[in-house]
Order: C-alpha cells, then structure tokens, then sequence
C-alpha cells in the first residue's frame, strides 16, 4: 500500500475527504455500540496534529436515496465530538454549494460531518459525476471504511478517478491482518468456523482449504457434515440441500492436504432452554438438537489450535445465547485468546456474533486483531477483489 496515510504527508491547510462506516446500531435515536467510531479516532487525530481540514463522508442505515430523519448522522456527529473532546461541526446539506462554501471556510485542523451520503441516490449508484462533485470539495480524499470496501459507490470507487486518494490508518491495518492470514501465513494456521449454514460460509472454506493446514468446523454447518456422513441429527439447524457443497469440502481437502475436524461428541437437548446432555455424535435421537460441541471434541480442538502459528476465528460452536451451551464457544475464545497473550499465536477473529462472544467475555485485547467489517471481511476471506482496494490500488 504505497498511497497510505503516513505522518510524512504534508496536510497542514488541506482538505481531507476521509469516507468512514459510522453505520452504528442505534435505538430510539440513542448510539448503542461505538467501536466503529472508535476505530477510526487515531486517524481523525492524525489528520487534525497534521492541522488538515476534515470533511467526514459516512451513511448509517438504507435510506435508498432520500432523506429520512432518522438516520441523520447529527447524532454521531455529537458522540464523535464526545469520544474526540472536541467539536465536530455538521451540514445538513446535500452536496451543494452551500457545503462547499461552509467546508472552504473551516479553520485548520477543524472537523465537520456532512449528512449521510446515502441521501443522495447516485451514491449507491455509483454516479461518476456525483463522485466528481464530491472530490470537488476536497484536495484528497482518505478510504477509512474497509467495511463499506465491497460496494461500488461513488464515495468508496468512483472519487478515486477524480481526486489523489490513500489508504487510512485502520483498513490498513485490516488489509494487513488479512493479508497475513491468506497470502502470508505463519505456518501451521487453522481456521475455526461456525454458523447456522454452510452454503454462506462454504466460499470461504474452499478458497482457505488450498493455504490452511486444519479447519474446524462447529455450530449448525457442523451439522449438515454429519447428516452428510449418514449420522443422526434429530431436530437440529440442517441444510438438507448441501451435500454436493460437503463433497466438495471433503475432495478439495484431500487435493490441498487440509484436515477437516468435525464433532466427535455434542451437547443436545430437545429445546433451546434446556441444560444439555453429553453424546457422542452417533447417539443423538430424534426429538433431540445439536447445541454446543462436546468436551472430546473441545479438548482436539484445543490441541490443534495450541500448536497452530496463525488462527482465524468466525463464527461460535453452539447456541452461546443460552449459558449452557456456552462452553465450546468459551473453550474455543480461551485456547485462541491464551496462545496471543502469551505471543504464540497471530489471531484474527470476525464476524458479528464472533465479535459479541469476544466482547462479552471482555477478551478484546487478547486478539492481535478484530474485525468489525462484516460482508466485506467475509468477501475478502472468499478470494473477492473489492472494488474499493482496487480503486485506491489504481490511484497509486
């Protein structure tokens, strides 16, 4: 990444274009979660040490190209200016010229939010010359959003065309953990994957199965594997059209010399709020659901992750809502979460419910890194070239 963002930049009376995801979870108006925002202040302090004019461009929601009170971003203009104990100016505007005319006359190392870009239908469309009209109002422009890097709109693609543009502080660091989790990998490296279905996830597997040495596989896509081998899963999530998906899983395995691991014993019950039965995989019944992995299967798990290098995690082991059938998903967050305390694993772990469990048993400084990115992280674990690298790539 040649155009990053670097204390280097000479930015003292420029205006900064710096495209960030405050897409935050909000109830009755109210912010309920702030890492997204929290992850892009030592960028916005860079920038304003560097005495550069900052001009946030962000969306929240899906407003399809109208103007929907609700999902103004007044209000993480006001927690932004909360978390940086400085003011953070907001126009409401549409990008006009009112908004250049405010934006030209900010002082140095001032910052202002514009109401969210998705007001304006061409961003979703990624209109180049509303792109155009944008990166008029800047002198570069900075992609902060590694989360919002999979889609083809004007504020993440088509301004790169019109305007020089680098890489920010945090997709750097995104790319970079990514990078050496796909492409160069401290061997032996391991994936643990879990989820309710393994045809959303199966992309995944078969572009990592061809670098990794194991993944395990838990959770409801562990279920449809067993099913697959002729195993009895009684009431539990199951995708009954995916065996050529598994198949495939199996073959590639062998072709790349990767070790599937799957469920050897599991924890049923024949409800969500019952307390859990210990059985081998081969004695479930069937008025009985698969809910977390077993103590046999958590303590392979644990052994392979031990002597793994790298570790990516996405995904929990079981129904982790119910403290029951927590304890693989637990097992699993200790193992991984030890070997990065004690240096001996490079861990990334992603993915929304992947994240709650970390954050919910406070270990999220025991990973080397966690990303908040969503459909972009999983796209870029399939292989996929997203079109906002590839943008800033080609601005080089």
């Amino acid at each position: 990444m040649k155009n990053s963002l670097s204390k280097d930049l000479d930015l003292k009376g420029k205006k900064v274009l710096l495209r960030v995801d405050f897409n935050v979870p909000m109830e009755n108006g109210a912010i309920t979660e702030t890492s997204r925002i929290e992850k892009i202040i030592p960028t916005i302090q860079l920038l304003c040490e560097k005495q550069a004019k900052i001009i946030i461009l962000s969306h929240i929601g899906r407003p399809k190209g109208k103007v929907v009170k609700e999902m103004s971003l007044k209000p993480i203009s006001e927690k932004l200016s909360f978390l940086l104990k400085k003011k953070v100016l907001f126009n409401s505007s549409s990008i006009v010229g009112d908004t250049k005319f405010e934006i030209d006359n900010i002082s140095d190392g001032s910052i202002i939010m514009l109401e969210n870009i998705r007001f304006n239908k061409e961003e979703e469309a990624n209109d180049i010359k509303f792109a155009k009209k944008i990166s008029d109002l800047g002198d570069i422009y900075v992609n902060d959003a590694f989360s919002c890097s999979h889609r083809s709109h004007a504020s993440i693609d088509a301004i790169t065309k019109y305007i020089p543009s680098y890489f920010g502080l945090q997709i750097s660091q995104e790319i970079t953990a990514l990078e050496k989790i796909t492409n160069k990998i401290e061997k032996p490296v391991t994936l643990v994957i879990g989820g309710s279905k393994i045809s959303t996830k199966f992309k995944i597997i078969n572009n990592l199965i061809k670098k990794f040495d194991n993944i395990i596989i838990v959770g409801g896509m562990a279920n449809t594997i067993l099913k697959h081998m002729g195993k009895n899963v009684g009431k539990s999530i199951c995708e009954n059209d995916s065996s050529a998906l598994v198949k495939d899983i199996f073959e590639n395995s062998k072709k790349y010399n990767c070790e599937i691991i799957i469920p050897s014993d599991v924890m049923v019950s024949s409800d969500l709020n019952g307390i859990g039965n210990e059985k081998d995989v081969d004695a479930v019944m069937d008025d009985e659901m698969i809910l977390d992995i077993g103590p046999k299967t958590i303590s392979s798990v644990e052994k392979i992750i031990n002597k793994s290098k790298t570790v990516l995690w996405n995904g929990p082991a079981g129904y982790f809502e119910n403290p029951n059938f927590q304890n693989g998903t637990k097992k699993i967050l200790e193992a991984i979460s030890k070997g990065t305390e004690n240096k001996n694993i490079f861990s990334v772990a992603g993915g929304g419910e992947t994240v709650a469990v970390i954050n919910n048993f406070k270990k999220s400084n025991s990973f080397t890194f966690i990303s908040t990115a969503g459909g972009a992280f999983l796209e870029y674990l399939e292989g996929k070239t997203l079109p906002g690298i590839k943008a800033l790539n080609q601005n080089v």
